[in-house]
C-alpha cells in the first residue's frame, strides 16, 4: 500500500495503559538485543519496566525481546499476561508482522475473555493490513487482513476498533477489486472476452461499492459486444448510466452502444 493509515495514537494509548507507571527503573544504556536479553534471573517489576523503558525509546524490537523475557521468566505472573499483548505491540511498531500475529494470537489463545482482547483482534488484523502489497502481487494476505478486520467488527461492533476496521476494509475491498480489474484487463487484451466478461462481473457484484465498478460495467458493455450479445451489453451500459451517469465511463459506454448496437 502507499499508506500506513493505522491509529498510531490509539495503539500509543493502549501501551500507555498498559504501562507500569510511573517507570521506577530503566535499562543501562547501550548493547545489544542478545546482551539485554541473555538469561539472568530477574524480578519481574525490573524485567517488565526494562521493556516498557526500551519501548518508551523507540526501541522496539529490544522491547519485544524483552517483553517475551518477561513471561518466560514469569510465566504464572499478571505481568506475564500484559507482556504478552505488550510484545505484539512492540513487533508491530517494529514492523516484525509475523511475531506480532503470533503473539497476540498467543494471548487470545490463552486470555479469551481478557479487556483487552479487542484490541489483540485488531492487531492482528493491522498486522495483515500493513503487509499488503500492489494488485499484481498474490493477494493471501489481502484475504487474511479482510478476515481478520471482519472478525473484529463480527466480535466487538460497538468497539473503538471496530469503526477503523471498518474503515480499512472498505481499502481492502477497493484493493480486491483492483486486483480482478487487472486479471480482466488481461484478458481483454488477449480477446478473451469470456474470462474478462467474468473478473469484471465479479467486480460489479462482489465489490460494487468500490472506485472500480464504473469501469467493470464499461468492460463488461465491451466484453458482450465482443461475445455478439448486444442485449447483455444494453443492460451493463444501463445499470452504468443509472448508477453513475456523469461518469467518463458511461459516456463512452454510450458512444459504444450508439456505435455498435444502436437498436440493442
Amino acid at each position: 500500500m502507499t499508506q500506513r493509515p493505522t491509529l498510531r495514537a490509539s495503539t500509543r494509548l493502549l501501551a500507555a495503559a498498559l504501562a507500569i507507571t510511573p517507570l521506577l527503573a530503566a535499562c543501562a544504556g547501550g548493547g545489544g538485543v542478545k546482551k539485554d536479553t541473555r538469561y539472568v534471573a530477574r524480578d519481574v517489576s525490573t524485567l517488565y519496566r526494562a521493556a516498557q523503558d526500551r519501548l518508551d525509546r523507540g526501541n522496539y524490537g529490544l522491547a519485544a525481546a524483552l517483553f517475551d523475557e518477561v513471561e518466560r521468566q514469569h510465566p504464572y505472573s499478571p505481568w506475564a499476561r500484559r507482556a504478552q499483548l505488550m510484545s505484539a505491540f512492540s513487533y508491530y511498531m517494529d514492523r516484525e508482522y509475523t511475531p506480532a500475529v503470533e503473539a497476540a494470537q498467543r494471548f487470545l489463545a490463552i486470555h479469551p475473555g481478557n479487556k483487552d482482547a479487542p484490541y489483540a483482534f485488531y492487531l492482528i488484523g493491522l498486522s495483515y493490513y500493513e503487509q499488503i502489497s500492489d494488485v499484481t502481487r498474490d493477494q493471501k494476505i489481502t484475504q487474511q487482513a479482510l478476515a481478520a478486520l471482519g472478525e473484529v467488527i463480527r466480535r466487538y461492533p460497538d468497539s473503538r476498533y471496530a469503526a477503523d476496521a471498518r474503515l480499512k476494509i472498505d481499502l481492502v475491498q477497493d484493493h480486491l477489486a483492483g486486483k480482478e480489474m487487472e486479471i480482466g484487463r488481461f484478458y481483454q487484451r488477449s480477446s478473451n472476452w469470456l474470462a474478462a466478461s467474468i473478473r469484471f462481473r465479479e467486480v460489479s457484484e462482489k465489490y460494487q461499492t468500490t472506485s472500480h465498478t464504473p469501469e467493470a460495467l464499461y468492460r463488461l458493455t465491451e466484453c458482450y459486444l465482443a461475445l455478439g450479445v448486444p442485449s447483455e451489453a444494453k443492460k451493463s451500459a444501463a445499470v452504468l448510466g443509472a448508477n453513475y451517469p456523469g461518469s467518463k465511463w458511461y459516456e463512452r459506454a454510450y458512444q459504444l452502444m450508439q456505435k455498435h448496437a444502436p437498436s440493442a
